[in-house]
């Protein structure tokens, strides 16, 4: 059977078991089933073997058997329960006593990994519903020996069934794993331009995934290293150096992802040193790895909050560049960036080599959050650090659970001396091929010609290099290559301020407003109670009174200075032997106040022109401008008046104006097309209505002649 036929096969447990469990729990079935019967084909050559080995060993009174027992399996697992599917289901009846035996029969480290399956529980239900044994006779006649189904085509048995779990349970895209294509091409981004030293006598390299999920990434960028690939029976890259030595390391948090991982690794690995590296829990609040790495690939969740990792995430950030996030924090809702600063965190040292890092993310990361923010600061820091070589755009429709755009982030610390200062942006949103059969939301994929393609352009390094794409029949020249300094996607944020103009007059209106303003009528209140409190509220109506005689008193005509109006106040108020707040004094001003572009400036208390909150506006001035040369022909030439707000400055470099960082990826792309013709349109719908108008002529003609028939 092809892995196609095996996913369908297992697949179809689900009509058994429909009625017992929910759809979005077929997952607890299958995949522990899956993996057990892939372990038990697995060991049924050597399994007598390590009954025999047992023997000798319990027989001498030998204690921690493990190791010699795992020299018998040949793997570095193995069980020592004397069952096996078929001989399980040989005694009905004790079926799930024996299947619990079966599983605590396997050796420590195998265990620790169907544990986080919480299959016992599952057992039980099954029980329950009679369907244990119709479920285990299903999966017996399933064989997943690794003479029928090798290590690559059981990687992708369980990457299709976890894309129909994700479908069932409606999870975010990407969480856990990636199509092979958009791997292919990641794994070989990330090992763009180390070939030479790669095929050095006795390399040794680290590869680490800090959300590995299944594990593919990993396996597959160790593959490319010392086996190269394979498709469709054919080779589609060379080993790299079929003699280096490469570990792996990852994390994973969704426990059946990581048990297969896991025992997926066991199984391919004869050490079994991969799997144990690779760690359980969230990655944000426990790394599991306190170590740099040669290469860091990872395809994080996308649009996924932190609140379960929140307060260790904010402690890591508050201890600065001694923590992993110290550069910034994204909003709470989505963490893809905290991944991106935890992998930069495990960055060896440029003196040490350095690394290399292949990241997919949304489009998010690119421009969400204003200057300032936390999102702006890690794109930020990745800029002035000069760590991002390359950015990638993908087609859409590339992934199982969504179809929006993605983008490979290709970071190193150990820049090519032309790129360093540098970011290459190269649209390769073009190049996909369509598929023959959708899976899920995936249409399109990415060819190994149009992988190598890509590859080549990032290589090549050229800014404005041309591809010829078709798009709706059409066959146009596009620029699929751009490269700027890093400072280009910088810009400063500064605050305009315009004076604030005001005429006043005491017009029937405007006193209105005094009168339902909050200082004026909380003038008439009281906190206090009885007689107390209503003497005071008698004393304010009697100085509400009194407010209201002053302001009736003011000029009745337009004044448009505020000093000469605030003067007429004053003298109002001394002739009524009276005082009055400075808030009061305020509310009478704003009360009687307009904006009027042709009054005279207001001005504080130092004489200098106050701003006008409603006039304020910012501005975006590109790190590679002045901001005085921006300012004075972008705002002074249609604003005279204006003025920066120099109080406003960057915490970091302490220039005016707050530092931001944003990648608009789709703007260094654009490709103006003009509209047609007018004439070809008016044409073009004058046959159409010529058509239609034929078209209607025939369905009527044949009506007519079926009637007078």
């Amino acid at each position: 059977m092809t892995h196609s036929e095996i996913v369908s096969f297992i697949w179809s447990v689900a009509d058994l078991i429909r009625d017992t469990f929910k759809r979005g729990k077929y997952q607890d079935v299958i995949l522990p089933l899956t993996v057990l019967r892939r372990l038990d084909c697995v060991m049924e050559p050597t399994r007598g073997k390590v009954w025999k080995r047992q023997k000798q060993l319990t027989d001498r009174k030998l204690k921690n058997l493990d190791a010699q027992l795992r020299r018998a399996s040949g793997l570095p697992f193995y069980n020592t329960s004397r069952y096996d599917f078929k001989s399980l289901l040989e005694d009905a009846p004790h079926l799930p006593d024996n299947l619990r035996n079966y599983i605590a029969g396997f050796s420590p480290n195998m265990r620790e990994v169907l544990e986080h399956f919480g299959f016992n529980d599952t057992i039980s239900r099954l029980h329950a519903g009679n369907l244990l044994f119709q479920v285990m006779e299903k999966f017996k006649n399933l064989d997943l020996h690794p003479d029928r189904v090798d290590n690559a085509a059981m990687g992708m048995i369980f990457e299709e069934l976890i894309r129909r779990f994700n479908e069932a349970l409606n999870e975010n895209p990407g969480e856990h794993f990636t199509p092979r294509d958009v791997i292919h091409l990641m794994v070989d981004l990330m090992l763009a331009g180390d070939e030479r030293n790669l095929r050095q006598e006795g390399t040794i390299r680290t590869i680490y995934d800090p959300c590995c999920g299944s594990g593919g990434m990993l396996l597959l960028a160790k593959q490319r290293v010392t086996a190269g690939w394979r498709e469709d029976g054919k080779q589609r890259h060379p080993a790299v150096n079929k003699n280096a030595t490469i570990y792996l390391f990852g994390q994973e948090v969704n426990p059946e992802t990581w048990a297969i991982a896991r025992s997926d690794m066991y199984i391919k690995d004869p050490s079994g040193e991969d799997a144990d590296r690779i760690g359980f829990g969230s990655t944000l609040s426990k790394d599991c790895h306190e170590r740099p790495f040669d290469y860091l690939i990872a395809n994080p969740p996308y649009g996924k909050d932190w609140k379960r990792d929140e307060a260790t995430v904010r402690q890591e950030h508050e201890r600065g560049a001694a923590g992993r996030f110290g550069p910034g924090l994204p909003r709470i809702s989505d963490g893809q960036t905290l991944f991106l600063l935890h992998m930069l965190a495990h960055m060896k040292e440029p003196n040490d080599g350095g690394s290399r890092i292949a990241l997919i993310m949304n489009g998010s990361p690119l421009f969400s959050g204003d200057a300032g923010s936390g999102e702006s600061e890690i794109r930020r820091y990745v800029l002035e650090h000069d760590l991002l070589e390359a950015l990638v755009a993908l087609p859409e429709q590339l992934f199982y659970n969504t179809g929006i755009a993605t983008y490979v982030w290709v970071l190193t610390n150990r820049k090519a001396a032309k790129r360093k200062g540098k970011v290459q942006l190269i649209n390769a949103s073009s190049f996909w091929t369509p598929m023959r059969k959708s899976l899920g939301d995936k249409r399109r994929s990415i060819s190994p010609e149009q992988s190598r393609d890509i590859l080549k352009i990032l290589k090549t390094f050229q800014d404005g290099e041309t591809r010829h794409t078709e798009t709706n029949g059409e066959t146009q020249e596009t620029t699929v290559s751009r490269i700027y300094p890093n400072r280009h996607f910088g810009f400063r944020k500064i605050t305009v301020e315009r004076p604030l103009r005001l005429n006043f007059k005491a017009s029937p209106e405007r006193l209105e407003r005094l009168k339902e303003s909050k200082a004026f009528q909380k003038l008439a209140k009281s906190r206090k109670r009885g007689a107390a409190g209503e003497a005071e509220k008698e004393k304010g109506r009697a100085l509400q009174k009194l407010i209201l005689e002053i302001a009736e008193s003011l000029p009745k005509r337009v004044v448009k200075d505020r000093e000469k109006f605030a003067r007429s106040l004053d003298a109002a108020v001394k002739r009524c032997k009276t005082r009055l707040s400075p808030l009061i004094k305020r509310a009478i001003l704003q009360s009687l106040a307009e904006r009027d572009s042709k009054a005279a400036i207001c001005l504080d208390a130092n004489g200098n022109p106050e701003p006008d909150p409603e006039l304020r506006d910012t501005e975006t001035v590109p790190l590679l401008e002045s901001v005085e040369e921006f300012f004075e022909h972008e705002v002074l030439e249609h604003f005279p008046d204006a003025w920066i707000d120099a109080n406003k400055r960057d915490p970091k470099d302490g220039e005016i104006g707050i530092v931001g960082y944003e990648i608009s990826f789709n703007r260094y792309f654009y490709q103006y097309k003009a509209p047609r013709n007018l004439d070809d349109i008016e044409k073009e719908l004058r046959e159409t209505e010529e058509d239609i108008v034929a078209m209607l002529g025939d369905l009527y003609g044949r009506n007519s002649t079926k009637r007078r028939t």
